[in-house]
């Protein structure tokens, strides 16, 4: 999964500030396994408690600090019920604004339906939501792992004028799998010693002239 809808949500905070975006899973040969995603604007705290004491920024509404706490007790209210999901937990520092979500989950497919099923849930109007398909893939030899539509269209719809503020900004995107990695269709895709997960870290603005930069499958050994 490349992106996780509430990077979406948060769209206009995210385009001015230094966001650092890590989206770690890990994964059992059953298929079962957890997803951590945190979404640290720590290094740009001052500049997003100004723009959230705004009404809005670049034309768009800023999300206040108690909606958005309650955006996401929300969602995990109503993730933690959806099927196969085993756990959902939450931190959101306010302070430093970091966010961190952990999802235990009992198959690649039940997690994407658990995700899009409670965003859904929290954002009914946002029909994008109900049109994306499968982002992620496993089949016990292979993950496969792709941009979701609504992550590929709202970045590419960011004005050229605020590319500048992109270039500070980095997502990570790391896979732990069960036994070592034979090979990876990305080059980029870094291993560690025990060829047991991969990382593939890409630039903001990278991303933005290239939604595909993230999209990888790793195959497993036999």
């Amino acid at each position: 999964m490349k992106r996780f809808y509430l990077l979406f949500l948060l769209l206009p905070i995210f385009l001015c500030s230094c966001v650092e975006i890590i989206d770690d899973l890990t994964l059992n040969l059953d298929g079962s396994g957890t997803f951590k995603y945190t979404i640290n604007l720590s290094s740009s705290k001052v500049k997003v408690n100004s723009i959230m004491a705004l009404d809005s920024f670049n034309g768009k509404k800023v999300m206040k600090l108690g909606e958005l706490d309650n955006m996401l007790a929300e969602f995990k209210d109503v993730l933690k019920k959806e099927k196969g999901i085993r756990s959902v937990q939450m931190e959101f520092n306010k302070t430093d604004f970091i966010i961190k979500i952990a999802i235990d989950f009992g198959s690649i497919q039940e997690l994407q339906n658990g995700i899009k099923t409670a965003f859904i849930k929290v954002d009914p109007k946002n029909n994008m939501l109900h049109d994306d398909g499968i982002w992620m893939s496993w089949d016990g030899k292979s993950l496969s792992r792709i941009i979701p539509n609504i992550a590929a269209e709202r970045i590419k719809n960011v004005k050229d004028t605020e590319d500048n503020l992109l270039k500070t900004g980095t997502y990570t995107c790391i896979s732990r799998l069960p036994r070592s990695i034979a090979k990876t269709n990305n080059v980029q895709c870094k291993l560690n010693p025990s060829k047991t997960a991969s990382m593939l870290r890409v630039n903001a603005l990278d991303l933005k002239l290239n939604p595909n930069l993230l999209e990888h499958t790793i195959t497993l050994s036999p």
